[in-house]
């Protein structure tokens, strides 16, 4: 009688088999069609609204300038008594024109959408109920909501222009890193912040541009909880078939070689849900208990199975 698990797998890839190769999923939307360039659009102006309102929410009525165009906009409201959606205005078209002329045609309608709608919702919302006047608690969730509004923008494959554009354009003719050139320039605002308001604002400051910093990070890597699992084995056939048949999953094997032995090894590099982590261990356990198997985050998952693009 053959193998339980090769009957079960052998089953499986004859299905497999029998359905059509090279299929189109019809939920996957053409990269430049008119139907992605209008879903770039609502992701653009849905991410500048939401950045909007935490701004409007959290930031200005907490006097807690994290940085940016929309930072300066803070410190000019404190300072001259301007509004900050026409300081954001006078800033960010100047700067979308300069990105434009120096850095070239990427800053095309996508990063002029997001520059003028930003203010623009700025300036509906500047009226809003303010829900808090604790300066840590805004910190936080306005943090939390210019990130999640950033990552839907970049997700759109827009931008709010803004002071990220001078410093690709410092980046342009230092050869500094971008992310440093952000860096110092968010920085000096956060120290000006220290100026004009006070150093307890801009400790705030730094705990609210530190969230929006992670919160950018997972919006843009997604909020799924899969694992990678890598599994080095004496036994990898087996396990093979155990993983395709009993936890219905597929598996990459990858060629190795042994450290100290110098022998060739087969890895099995497998991804699978939270909830199959369990069920994982206990087939890789009960094919080969000395099996060495490591398990590490996978931010975001595309493909069959899993998240489609």
């Amino acid at each position: 009688m053959r193998n339980y698990y090769f009957l079960r797998g052998e089953r499986k890839a004859m299905q497999q088999a029998q359905q059509p190769k090279n299929r189109r999923l019809n939920s996957i939307i053409p990269i430049d069609g008119p139907k992605r360039i209008a879903l770039d659009t609502i992701l653009i102006m849905f991410g500048a609204f939401i950045m909007a309102i935490a701004f409007n929410l959290f930031l200005v009525p907490n006097q807690i300038a994290s940085g940016g165009v929309s930072g300066i906009s803070i410190l000019a409201k404190e300072a001259l008594g301007f509004e900050p959606a026409f300081t954001q205005w006078a800033l960010n078209i100047p700067l979308f024109i300069a990105g434009y002329l120096i850095l070239g045609r990427q800053y095309g309608i996508r990063s002029l959408l997001g520059s003028i709608m930003l203010p623009f919702f700025v300036y509906l919302t500047s009226s809003w109920v303010v829900p808090t006047s604790n300066p840590l608690l805004a910190s936080i969730f306005g943090g939390i909501g210019v990130g999640l509004g950033i990552g839907i923008v970049y997700r759109g494959r827009g931008s709010t222009g803004g002071l990220t554009i001078l410093a690709q354009i410092i980046q342009k003719f230092s050869g500094l890193r971008l992310s440093l050139c952000i860096m110092m320039l968010d920085g000096a605002v956060i120290i000006l912040a220290g100026w004009v308001l006070s150093l307890e604002n801009s400790l705030f400051a730094l705990i609210s541009l530190y969230v929006t910093g992670k919160m950018i990070d997972t919006v843009e890597m997604g909020f799924g909880t899969s694992k990678v699992a890598y599994i080095i084995s004496n036994h990898t056939e087996l396990i093979t078939k155990a993983i395709l048949s009993d936890l219905d999953r597929g598996l990459t094997k990858l060629s190795a070689q042994g450290g100290y032995t110098d022998d060739d090894r087969t890895v099995l590099m497998v991804v699978v849900g939270q909830n199959e982590i369990a069920r994982l261990k206990t087939l890789v356990r009960s094919v080969d208990p000395n099996a060495f198997v490591t398990i590490t985050n996978a931010h975001e998952v595309l493909g069959e199975g899993f998240t489609r693009n």
